[in-house]
């Protein structure tokens, strides 16, 4: 261990796989990034390749370690994180997937939700599980599997399916695979299937039962941060050595954990292809009332469960992609932001990127995009802008809802994730929340956070006040926006969510 120099990180995204190697002060010394297909179906539908990520997941650790002429003897430990509802059934025997990943923005479970809601109501598990009924969760698509696909359904009943979300799929891979694979997940991951009781970190049966799911195909749930190790990467696998992984988050978890907010209070909002803003609330089980997701934060070793509450969006970064992808405005994600700043204000146009329903607070999946307040002055650089200050109108739904809940107001905004290099959409941010937004040196904080839980678990970092010491200010954006504007640009956001509504007829 005194010869350990490293911590390995792998980030599985919804949009592609990154490794990341880090020294003891938390800095990043080498990285690759290759990103993945993303398969559309049909309208609402959104899947992976599981077998393509897996590709990609051993040419980026491949990439890593050679371009940083890294040896794998000096990594002490690997860490996990990943994409986390995106669910994933294969073959234990093989390996080989049974249906494609359906991803974490998909829709098509809304028929098995609305089902569920009949008795009970939207709410009708959140008292166990701290989530509301909505297609966002591993749980039902889990379902819908087993419903719709036959070899699903044939596999499970002979006992030769396994069932994950990708951190699973990596992790079951990365430990030998077919050739006993370890099959694990951790309790951020389990708590976001709508199948794990918040209270006992253990499926639940009765849930299990009115969704028909064996609880056979399901993965051992373990702590974030492991000293006992999941298992050890493979001789003849990317890694060409015997690594302990020993952590395991989903990603926004991670980013908590990698934005060191380890005191009830502290919180977080990661701007990537959604946003997600989490609350630590220690280890208490804070219910929410006004649209907001009760989750896991965290779990190191045998010390309690550290909960969470949680505001997620499904789409900021993506609306970025989109209008890259789909719309051709610009050829690389970052020129947006040169584009927005040719004009001074949206003018008078907001963009509700409600592709796959709207989530936290409002929770509609009925919802679907819109662009208000079209005029004949808009221009492609007001729709760029409009574009950034969504995400930011979005996260202020968020923290509103919080503040309700947690009845405490925010003091700053922690921030990171890809999105948090464009200073119009800081500035933007901190004037329509009117707090200060943080960003850290290490904007990197979701694969980060996964490298702490690993590090800690076989004492490469002492311990949580260690990992505080690592944590440095990059910049802090100011509000700078007058009252009155405030007021009104945020009342012409309510306008346009109110469009979106009951789109999607029955």
């Amino acid at each position: 261990m005194a010869e350990a120099r490293y911590i390995a990180a792998l980030d599985q995204g919804t949009t592609g796989t990154r490794c990341i190697v880090f020294d003891h002060s938390g800095h990043p010394v080498i990285w690759s990034y290759e990103e993945h297909e993303q398969i559309y179906p049909q309208p609402g539908w959104v899947e992976h390749d599981p077998l393509e990520i897996w590709e990609k997941t051993q040419k980026v650790i491949l990439q890593t370690l050679t371009q940083g002429n890294i040896p794998s003897d000096k990594i002490a430990a690997v860490g996990m994180t990943n994409q986390r509802e995106t669910s994933v059934v294969w073959n234990r025997t093989t390996g080989k997937p049974l249906y494609n990943a359906i991803v974490w923005q998909d829709t098509r479970t809304k028929q098995i939700c609305d089902g569920l809601a009949k008795e009970g109501g939207q709410d009708r598990f959140r008292e166990k599980v701290g989530l509301p009924l909505a297609t966002y969760f591993a749980g039902p698509k889990l379902a819908w599997m087993l419903r719709n696909v036959p070899d699903v359904r044939k596999a499970a009943d002979r006992g030769d399916a396994l069932f994950g979300t990708i951190d699973t799929w990596i992790i079951w891979w990365l430990t030998g695979g077919p050739q006993g694979g370890a099959h694990i997940t951790d309790v951020t991951n389990a708590g976001r299937t709508m199948l794990m009781d918040l209270r006992t970190l253990d499926w639940d049966n009765e849930i299990l039962s009115i969704l028909d799911i064996p609880r056979q195909i399901l993965p051992e749930i373990r702590p974030s941060s492991a000293p006992h190790p999941y298992g050890f990467t493979q001789e003849d696998g990317p890694f060409g050595e015997s690594i302990p992984i020993t952590g395991d988050l989903g990603d926004q978890h991670a980013a908590l954990v990698g934005q060191t907010c380890f005191t009830p209070g502290e919180g977080k909002n990661t701007y990537g292809t959604g946003c997600f803003l989490l609350l630590n609330t220690g280890t208490e089980i804070v219910p929410s009332k006004h649209g907001l997701l009760t989750t896991l934060g965290y779990k190191f070793g045998d010390a309690p469960a550290v909960y969470a509450l949680e505001g997620s969006i499904a789409i900021t970064g993506a609306l970025v992609q989109w209008l890259r992808d789909n719309l051709g405005f610009f050829t690389r994600a970052p020129q947006i932001e040169d584009l927005a700043r040719q004009v001074e204000d949206a003018g008078g146009m907001y963009i509700v990127p409600a592709f796959s329903g709207l989530f936290a607070p409002y929770w509609r999946s009925d919802a679907r995009g819109v662009m208000v307040g079209l005029t004949r002055y808009i221009n492609k650089h007001h729709i760029c802008r409009a574009a950034l200050e969504s995400a930011a109108y979005q996260t202020r739904d968020v923290v509103e809802a919080m503040e309700a809940d947690a009845g405490v107001p925010l003091k700053t905004l922690k921030v990171d994730g890809g999105m948090v290099a464009n200073e119009l959409l800081m500035q933007f941010q901190a004037d329509i929340l009117n707090v200060p937004v943080v960003r850290p040196t290490v904007t990197e904080t979701t694969a980060l956070g996964a490298a702490y839980a690993a590090g800690l678990a076989v004492g490469f970092w002492e311990n949580t006040d260690a990992l505080r010491r690592n944590w440095d200010i990059d910049r802090t954006f100011q509000p700078a926006m007058a009252e009155p504007a405030r007021q009104r640009l945020y009342a012409g956001w309510g306008k346009a969510v109110e469009r979106t509504l009951k789109w999607v007829e029955e």
